[in-house]
């Protein structure tokens, strides 16, 4: 009723006899009448659905949430009570149902509807976003929800608003629409209750995944990785950032073109899609084909001139520390505060997206005189950082495995700081060059407990705790850089 915007439903019984019709079909008189209408939320009443309970009670755990909304049953007796957002009467004869004043009633709950429904504003240049999360046997709880916590991060440093968050468990995800046929219901009713005009799932999804929801669920889905792309577009500042955002832009794209539909494609039975040539598809496939190649030889261009720089450093014996770390860890503001610059930090994830070097001039570590080094902002991590950002930022991360020693900054206030050092960790593992030493530095300290801090420093206990916002800690953190460097030139 919802999706179909009905204000009312009335089915009609039949006696099974009377007048038999050419063709067949239903027969008989009208024997009741009833009639069902949608209530808010707060007026809810008991129904007591047998069938229902007994579905549900013969459900898996992945199949429960979509069980929950299948259509149910009222004929046998009452088992289980369940509450439904509707209305059923009790059965009435066709002159009572007849009498009924519909708009009175239609206009009545139309007012109590209004009275309940709390709207949440949003610019008019946001988008309004429904989230969804998919939680499936291989994810605990909590690693659920920090996902769920970060894709909310991701789709506000977008510029979009979350408006709500639909959940659902499965062994595995369905291989047409991620989540069951009756979620995907959910989902486009809980769309169109809240006015969304964007869902964004937690996951990558195919472009026939994308097809089928957007089909289904009537407004624009996209997945986790287009979130960070969009990001991606936004921060890059420098040519060189913006040449490998749109290479990873086309990287995800290409693969997806299928998805677009009749769009893309003359193939048709209709006038003026028939004939020889060449599909508007294959066409749109070799042009994005011979830009990713020309993308490509620039960045490899890139790649060579920041290799050049980076050996005319190793000619001048200059030392090099690249801080690394997840987004959002606080690596602009640490580069600012050591180095005295003004790079752009921001309380949002990829808030910098191009890689900054500075020379900083610290103690040695053995002799105590001016030591020079130069120390290299990078982009941040994240988890399951998507293939095609891995591959165009390739010129980016050689900044990271090139560079003597690393500076792994952690966000001890996050509540998953644990989960992120393992992300880092795994991406910097699956580099194609081991990087060098690293030193895990945790930051803001200001903003976390005792019970954390213990918990930080028994697990790493060589580790530096600073605050980089309150300038905490820093000439332990510039002594041991220079133990550091100290460790990487010159190895026991």
């Amino acid at each position: 009723m919802a999706i179909q915007r009905l204000d009312a439903l009335v089915w009609l019984t039949l006696s099974g006899g009377g007048f038999q019709r050419r063709g067949g079909g239903g027969t008989g008189y009208i024997k009741e009448t009833y009639l069902a209408h949608l209530i808010p939320q707060g007026e809810r009443p008991n129904f007591e659905f047998s069938v229902l309970n007994a579905k549900l009670e013969q459900a898996s755990t992945d199949e429960m949430e979509e069980s929950s909304i299948q259509e149910p049953s009222i004929q046998n007796s009452p088992i289980k009570t369940q509450n439904f957002p509707w209305k059923i009467s009790e059965p009435q004869s066709l002159d009572d149902l007849s009498n009924q004043d519909f708009l009175d009633l239609v206009e009545g709950l139309e007012a109590e509807f209004e009275a309940e429904f709390v709207a949440k504003q949003v610019d008019a240049d946001q988008d309004k976003v429904l989230l969804v999360g998919v939680m499936t046997q291989h994810m605990t709880l909590l690693d659920f929800e920090d996902g769920l916590a970060e894709i909310t991060r991701l789709v506000e440093s977008a510029g979009g608003q979350v408006l709500q968050t639909v959940r659902q468990k499965r062994s595995r995800p369905h291989p047409q629409t991620v989540v069951g046929e009756g979620k995907v219901q959910e989902i486009s009713l809980t769309a169109q209750t809240i006015s969304a005009n964007l869902v964004v799932f937690d996951r990558d999804l195919s472009a026939a995944q994308i097809r089928n929801l957007e089909i289904q669920i009537g407004i624009r889905v996209v997945d986790r990785t287009e979130v960070i792309l969009d990001i991606f577009a936004q921060r890059a500042r420098s040519s060189e950032g913006k040449l490998q955002v749109e290479l990873a832009q086309l990287e995800y794209t290409l693969p997806r073109l299928r998805g677009r539909g009749q769009a893309l494609s003359r193939q048709g039975g209709g006038i003026g899609t028939r004939g020889p040539g060449e599909t508007k598809l294959e066409t749109e496939r070799r042009t994005i084909a011979k830009r990713i190649s020309r993308l490509q030889q620039e960045v490899n261009q890139l790649l060579a001139h920041r290799f050049r720089l980076r050996q005319n450093r190793h000619q001048m014996d200059v030392p090099s520390v690249a801080i690394v770390g997840y987004t959002n860890a606080g690596k602009s503001t640490l580069l600012n505060l050591l180095t005295n610059s003004e790079v752009y930090a921001a309380d949002q994830l990829f808030a910098t997206l191009d890689p900054t070097t500075r020379k900083l001039t610290i103690p040695g570590a053995i002799t105590g005189e001016p030591l020079s080094i130069v120390l290299t902002d990078t982009v941040g991590f994240i988890r399951e950082l998507p293939p095609s950002l891995i591959d165009a930022f390739r010129a980016t991360l050689e900044e990271v495995t090139d560079a003597d020693a690393l500076l792994h900054l952690v966000d001890l206030s996050h509540p998953a700081w644990q989960s992120q050092i393992r992300s880092v960790m795994n991406i910097l593992t699956d580099m194609p060059v081991t990087p060098g030493p690293a030193l895990v530095v945790f930051n803001k300290i200001d903003a976390v407990d005792e019970g954390t801090l213990a918990l930080a420093r028994e697990e790493f206990p060589q580790a530096v705790f600073i605050s980089a916002a309150k300038g905490l800690g820093m000439e332990t953190l510039r002594d041991r850089l220079a133990q550091l460097i100290q460790y990487a030139l010159y190895p026991r």
